[in-house]
């Protein structure tokens, strides 16, 4: 519901043909160093691993967005050696991961497994990540922050994104958080990675 992009997910975009996104790339060679995977969730994508293939081919970095909720389908495509960095949203606890979601009718153990099981995929793995949790006031508290620390105790990193109020929220109001309660939930995550830190404050 705090998606900062309800053009993208409530209207129809138009597809950018792969072969325009290959030859856009193809003339940045030299150039850029790598291509960020994102979205939306881009393990919905069919044919992904080979698209993410072509563009390794091209001797670009990979960094794959992803919110965990196609476990099967990442483990598949990192068990690969194609992608570099990996960076999973940590929406919330359990049992607020549906709400957090905008969905409301599902069971929050049964609702939370797919994500718990990509968080295991990611951590057991050789290739290095990143967990980030977006920051919202009315979502969000300290007890939360304890919860979702207990599901990636031990992991390499987590940021703490500050919400930002884009204009175009699916749904709300949500207020941005402030820098004091920010830290608040930074001094509690602390206890759970090796690194974490504040993003967009």
């Amino acid at each position: 519901p705090f998606c900062h992009n309800a053009g993208l997910v409530l209207r129809n975009e138009s597809e950018i043909p792969k072969d325009d996104v290959l030859s856009y790339l193809k003339k940045r060679q030299g150039i850029l160093d790598g291509v960020c995977i994102t979205g939306g969730e881009p393990l919905l994508q069919k044919g992904l691993s080979d698209f993410i293939r072509e563009i390794k081919s091209m001797g670009f970095l990979i960094k794959l967005d992803t919110n965990g909720a196609f476990p099967d389908i990442l483990s598949e495509i990192l068990s690969k050696d194609i992608v570099d960095f990996v960076a999973m949203d940590l929406k919330n606890s359990p049992e607020k991961y549906p709400l957090t979601c905008g969905i409301d009718n599902k069971t929050h153990n049964d609702f939370f497994l797919p994500f718990k099981k990509s968080i295991e995929i990611i951590m057991s793995g050789k290739i290095d990540y990143e967990f980030r949790t977006t920051i919202v006031p009315e979502l969000h508290s300290i007890c939360d922050i304890e919860k979702m620390g207990t599901e990636i105790n031990g992991a390499k990193r987590w940021y703490l994104q500050s919400f930002k109020d884009s204009g175009d929220l699916i749904s709300g109001p949500f207020t941005e958080p402030t820098r004091e309660y920010m830290e608040d939930l930074k001094q509690k995550a602390e206890n759970f990675a090796v690194l974490c830190e504040i993003r967009g404050m």
